[in-house]
This record gives C-alpha cells, structure tokens and sequence, in this order.
C-alpha cells in the first residue's frame, strides 16, 4: 500500500510515513494509491478482529497483524461497552450507532487511542521522540490528551478556540495531569487554529526540528480506524442489507470514514447524509458550490462549528477522477482550487466535479439550533433517551430520510459534554458517568494567547526544548 497527496507535488509513501506525517509536503492529504478489499466481518466478529483486519490491509505489510491486534487491543481495553460502538434502536428500522463509551465520552477516542498506541510503538521501535499538534473543535483535543497522556514519546500540544467550546470538553483535554500535554487556548474560531496547524505542518524546516507531526482528521490512519465501526455496523444489520448512514459532521473525516468503507468492500451499498448545523460548508460543497472561508456562527452544536471542512479536500481528489478509476484523480486541480482559496478567499470547483461529487452517494442536511433543540425535546419524549445536541443533529436530519432500509445515525457524544445546553433544553441534569469523574476532579492547565502562528512555533519550541 502506497499513498499520495491530494494536491499531486508529493512522492507516493508507505503507511507509517503518511501516518507520523500527518499531512503531505505539499500541503495536501495524503490517501490511498489504490482502494485494498477486505473481507466484510461476520456478525461474531469482534471490534478488535475487525479493526486488525481493516488496519492490516491499509498498513499494506508495514505492521504485522500480530502487532496491529496488539494494539487494537490495548486501544480499546478502557472502553465501557465490550462492543466498543454498539448498535440501538431508536424505533422500527431506524438506529443509533453509539461512539461515546470511550474514556472522554467521544467517537473522537475510537481512532486516537489507536493512533496513540501506534505512535508509541513506532517511536519506540526507532527511538525518536516527536511533538504532535492537534487543533480541536471539542472533542478531538480531549481524546488526543487522554489517549497520549503520560507517553514518554511524545509531547501533545492541543489548540482550541477560547471559549468556543463547552466547559466540560475542555476539561477533557486540560485535566489530564500529564506533564506531556500542553493546552492553547486561541482567540478565534476552530478553522483559526486549524489554519495555524497546516502552517506549522507545512513548513518542512521546523517540521524536523521538532518533530513535528499532526492528529487531527487529516491524518490517514484516524480516517482508516473510523471505517471499523461502519464495517461493523454492517456486519450487525445484516451483509446484505443497504443502510443510509446518518453523521452528524462538521470536519467531514467522520463521514469520509463511511466513504471508505465503501470503497473497501466493506458495505452493501453507500448513502450518507451529512447532517450539518448553522455553519453549513459540507451541505454548500455537495450541492456544488464553490469552496469558500465563510464566518464561523456559534451554535449549541460547537464541535461542529467549522466552515472550511478539510477532509472534503480528500473527497474532491476522488471527484477529480472521471470514472472512479484511483489512477486517473488529478491533484492538480484540488492544487489549484486550494491556492484559488488561499488567494482570493473562494476556490472553484468545475460543473463536471460537482457533477460527480453529487453522484458519489453523499448528500448534505442543514438543521438549525431550533431544531436541534426541538429533536432532544423529540428524542427524550419518544425513547427516554438524553442526547448531545451534535447526535440530535443527526436524528433530526435522519428524520428527512426516504430509505426503505436500515438508516443509523452516529451518536457523536455522551450528553455529559454538553450539560449546560441539555439542562437548558431539557431542564434534567446530564451528569458524568462514574469512569470521567477523574477528569472534573483535576486542576485545569491551559494558557490563552493570539490567534497567531508565531505565538504557537514559539511555545513549540519552547516544549521542544524541555523535553
């Protein structure tokens, strides 16, 4: 298995190189040379079983099984459910497939704590230290803090957007108590912080001098692991069965997961609906239009207030090639539209790319607060359920759903993330389950500065320097 960059101006590399790298030298993401098929799992199949078998096949030889299951194992030993993403039902053939039993109550710690075991292990075998980055809307930097907490491998550095999340995510990710994890909070927005991390990443001098490597979703093993639990979800409701996938997604790599889990053979048939809030990029860019850096609006779904999406950039690759044939995608068009945004602040995207891009299976659904709001109210009335406003997002679009099969929505987060906003619409308290009661407990560690990329490259070397 080799990969590539989106953008085309970067030699192919192997699994572990596009996985420490994070992103490409030229700027753009790296994916698969070609699409591997994989044996869909049985319904007996556990979530480590199949985890090994769908890294296995993107590692293309780079890691043992043995290794990877290792791993796998060890990922997913803190998880509260021995199902790791266990399916409900919401009501006759409509489900909820549940991400949140993991230690920060995120889908976010299903590929982190595997990336973490991953990392450590390589670094361990080759005796390098690194420093990761990771810019985080909510859910991303507690997952990240949990997961790295306490390496002797790695330094974590987390950027989020000052007081742009809830109270109880940043605790997550500033509570930790390691002396490895260290926490900025910048005045801005979350795509602020992202543009800071593809900067820092993409500039190839500090990058070695550091050690520089990144873990947001434009990493290509998060994309790859987040692809077990559709499998999964698969495997459950039967392998020949035709689901709709539901995801709640402000980034899209949640969502792109399903795409590749399609491409790998790994489901009957693909249909997603990417339900999106206020900020709806992934709705706009489906429906063709251009690619645009629109103001960020606050919602009571703030994980998923992002309006330039960065895995689309992976989407669009694929949308380049006229008869879905791998070898025949063009970066140099995703180049030049990303230098068009850069540029001029809109990039475009021609009529025969949207054209495929509208035929690739995917569709956007825009839910406003009020909605949002009205289907915890709805969900609550109907099941007994408390959900996290960003799953009611999901419900609520999947409720728009014509399919005659199964149709579940990811269940993003635990509703105890979000107490403030579940007391508020359904005035019952969302509580910390007993296995997070250690992160409330512990003294929050975080600095606030600028929105700046020469505030960040300073406290990074600053880390460096220490370690």
């Amino acid at each position: 298995m080799k990969y590539v960059s989106t953008r085309g101006h970067s030699e192919a590399v192997d699994f572990l190189t596009a996985s420490l790298a994070g992103l490409a030298p030229d700027g753009g993401l790296y994916t698969p040379v070609s699409w591997p098929q994989i044996p869909r799992p049985k319904p007996g199949d556990t979530y480590v079983e199949t985890a090994t078998r769908v890294l296995s096949a993107f590692a293309g030889g780079t890691l043992s099984d043995d290794v990877i299951r290792t791993l796998a194992e060890r990922a997913y030993a803190p998880f509260a459910h021995q199902s790791v993403a266990p399916l409900v039902e919401v009501s006759p053939n409509r489900w909820m497939l549940e991400l949140h039993h993991g230690p920060t109550l995120a889908f976010k710690d299903v590929a982190m704590r595997l990336i973490a075991q991953l990392y450590d292990h390589v670094l361990e075998q080759r005796g390098e230290r690194m420093t990761i980055l990771c810019a985080t809307s909510g859910d991303t930097g507690g997952a990240a803090a949990s997961a790295f907490a306490g390496s002797t491998r790695v330094d974590m550095v987390i950027l989020h957007p000052h007081n742009r999340v809830s109270p109880t995510q940043r605790q997550f990710m500033t509570a930790t108590g390691a002396d490895n994890v260290h926490n900025l909070a910048l005045e801005g927005d979350f795509d602020g912080t992202q543009a800071i991390l593809k900067q820092l990443i993409g500039d190839e001098q500090f990058k070695r001098r550091v050690g520089l490597a990144a873990v947001n979703s434009i990493n290509w093993t998060r994309v790859a692991a987040q692809s077990v639990y559709f499998a999964q979800a698969q495997a459950q409701l039967g392998a020949d069965r035709p689901i709709h996938f539901v995801v709640p997604t402000g980034n899209f790599g949640d969502a792109l997961a399903g795409y590749v889990a399609s491409r790998a053979g790994l489901l009957n048939s693909f249909r997603i609906t990417a339900a999106v809030n206020a900020n709806d990029a992934m709705a706009r860019l489906l429906s063709g239009q251009p690619l645009t850096r629109g103001e960020t609006a606050p919602t009571i779904s703030p994980a998923m207030d992002i309006q330039l999406p960065s895995n689309f950039e992976r989407l669009f690759f694929e949308a380049t090639s006229a008869n879905g044939d791998p070898t025949a995608r063009n970066g140099a068009i995703v180049a030049k539209a990303y230098a068009e945004l850069a540029a001029k602040g809109q990039g475009a995207i021609s009529a025969e790319v949207s054209a495929r891009l509208a035929s690739m299976g995917l569709d956007g659904q825009r839910v406003s607060d009020a909605e949002t709001r009205e289907e915890m109210k709805r969900t609550l009335a109907e099941t007994g359920w408390v959900v996290c406003p960003h799953t009611a997002v999901g419900l609520a679009a999947a409720r728009r759903v014509k399919h005659d099969g199964p149709v579940v929505t990811l269940a993003t987060a635990h509703a105890a993330k979000f107490p403030e906003t579940v007391h508020e619409v359904l005035g019952v308290d969302a509580p910390l389950p007993p296995r997070a009661h250690a992160f409330a407990s512990r003294t929050e560690k975080f600095d606030t500065g600028p929105m700046s990329a020469d505030f960040v490259r300073d406290r990074i070397l600053s880390i460096a320097a220490k370690s």
